[in-house]
């Protein structure tokens, strides 16, 4: 019997100490990708992927860079898609935030060697500019559940920061239970002292620029220029947007993709959870399958499924009884999960 899929890829953070050597455990018959990856890098003098890999000690200085990380996870979530058990049909495929591109590559929208491009460029022009960065804050209660009240409140805060006099901020990225922030350092710096410390919220994201917000126009317009030859075809599978729309393959506008591709999904707020909650909704698959390192989405992918009632899911206690009887939510970076998908 075919299971139906929503395909889901990562965005930053993902590939981490624990995730040292996951290409080389994972891909070994993806030679030919990723030595395609590697020449790319190696024409503009940086690191091969399949090196920084392979190294023995992870260096968060070297790993958490945009252009090292963005390669390595694009690398590593692409051959987990590509790996898929022959009884699994994707129905769809979205991603959050930079996994975005990887989306792309994976719905045939562009050429795994073309995503890759676009994937690295991007890296290389959000750490050669660094503008801003992003902090994280929770908006869900132990439960899961999303706690409006709390999350009216801040979207209120940051509206009134970003007015004062050389302060920027705003949502950057709906993650579920989760609000990413971005701005200048005035911004981040007036949110951090007025909300109150919950656990390790608000925290910093290291070596993380202003990600989706108006800050990055001088980093889209550089992508613009460098990527103009990209070539951008129909997806084979519907795509999932940063807005919750989604790019069916009939009659595709190839160049509204490329422009929103370099556009508003840099400039813009990522609204992830609006993604999942679009894919649950359209296309009622049989379970999400999270590509790539690192175990940390799922949980942006479980509060999202449950602020949408999807299968009358309430809370985390609800999401837990589902995920026990039918494990529809893997996680390919969880060795055990991996293992029922390829």
């Amino acid at each position: 019997m075919t299971r139906r899929a929503v395909l889901i890829c990562p965005g930053r953070g993902t590939y981490n100490a624990p995730e040292l050597g996951y290409l080389k455990q994972h891909s070994p018959r993806f030679d030919a990708e990723l030595n395609g990856f590697d020449a790319q890098r190696a024409a503009l003098g940086q690191s091969a992927i399949t090196t920084l890999d392979a190294a023995e000690i992870f260096d968060a200085s070297v790993y958490t860079r945009g252009d090292n990380a963005s390669g390595l996870i694009y690398a590593s979530a692409f051959c987990d898609g590509s790996s898929l058990a022959d009884d699994i049909e994707v129905v769809a495929v979205t991603g959050n935030s930079m996994g975005w591109y990887i989306a792309m590559a994976l719905a045939g929208a562009v050429s795994d060697q073309d995503g890759f491009r676009l994937v690295n460029t991007m890296g290389n022009l959000m750490q050669q500019n660094l503008i801003g960065g992003q902090l994280v804050y929770s908006v869900c209660d132990a439960g899961w559940v999303v706690d409006e009240v709390v999350k009216t409140g801040l979207l209120a805060l940051v509206k009134q920061i970003d007015t004062k006099p050389g302060h920027d901020l705003c949502i950057s990225i709906n993650l579920g239970g989760i609000l990413v922030f971005a701005g200048n350092e005035k911004g981040l710096a007036a949110f951090e002292i007025t909300v109150p410390n919950v656990g390790h919220f608000p925290m910093r994201l290291q070596n993380h620029a202003a990600f989706h917000s108006p800050l990055q126009e001088v980093v889209a317009a550089q992508g613009r220029a460098q990527l103009a030859d990209l070539r951008v075809s129909a997806p084979k599978v519907p795509l999932i947007d940063g807005f919750g729309k989604i790019w069916w393959p009939d009659g595709c506008d190839t160049k509204a993709i490329w422009d929103y591709t370099l556009g508003s999904q840099v400039t813009q707020t990522y609204d992830f959870a609006g993604a999942i909650k679009a894919a649950a909704q359209e296309f009622a698959p049989d379970m999400f399958i999270v590509a790539g390192p690192g175990n940390t989405l799922g949980g942006a992918v479980a509060q999202s499924l449950i602020a949408c009632g999807w299968h009358g899911m309430r809370g985390k206690a609800d999401f837990e009884a589902a995920q026990e009887g039918k494990n529809f939510l893997i996680s390919m970076g969880r060795g055990k999960q991996r293992l029922a998908v390829t």
